[in-house]
């Protein structure tokens, strides 16, 4: 029994990633098109606003508390040992995806705003999901620490 529930919890952790990345993927992009075409096409603006507010409240944000509540369902299963150093390094990792994922919530008030940042400094804060990706994949997969 114990071993179909960690099955149910792990799948369920994975698909809540998946469906949480795809938005610290794409909103950051959304973002690069608002801050760009805000002089040039503003009538782009509110179908921009639009899709940001909904990625971000439909799909982000329940993903981000699923991803948290699955993952901190394994962690109560006891699946961790975190006498190694690799949970550490993924924990940090997730507190700033999720750092991330609250400032992109931040940013979009911004842009509606009329403010916000220049479309070369979302495209360099679109790199942020990545690279904590890959910290996290590696420190779970890999476990080299």
């Amino acid at each position: 029994m114990m071993g179909d529930l960690y099955l149910w919890v792990k799948a369920g952790h994975v698909i809540s990633v998946i469906a949480w990345m795809a938005g610290l993927f794409y909103l950051p992009r959304l973002y690069v098109y608002h801050a760009e075409k805000r002089a040039e096409v503003p009538e782009m603006l509110p179908v921009l606003e639009v899709m940001e507010r909904r990625l971000l409240k439909a799909i982000m944000n329940p993903a981000m508390i699923a991803t948290w509540v699955f993952g901190l369902w394994l962690v109560g299963l006891g699946v961790v040992d975190w006498t190694m150093i690799w949970p550490w390094v993924k924990a940090a990792a997730v507190l700033a995806m999720t750092w991330f994922h609250m400032w992109c919530a931040g940013q979009r008030k911004a842009l509606v705003a009329g403010d916000g940042l220049t479309g070369r400094r979302y495209r360099m804060m679109n790199e942020v999901p990545t690279l904590l990706l890959l910290v996290i994949v590696v420190s779970v997969v890999v476990k080299p620490l």
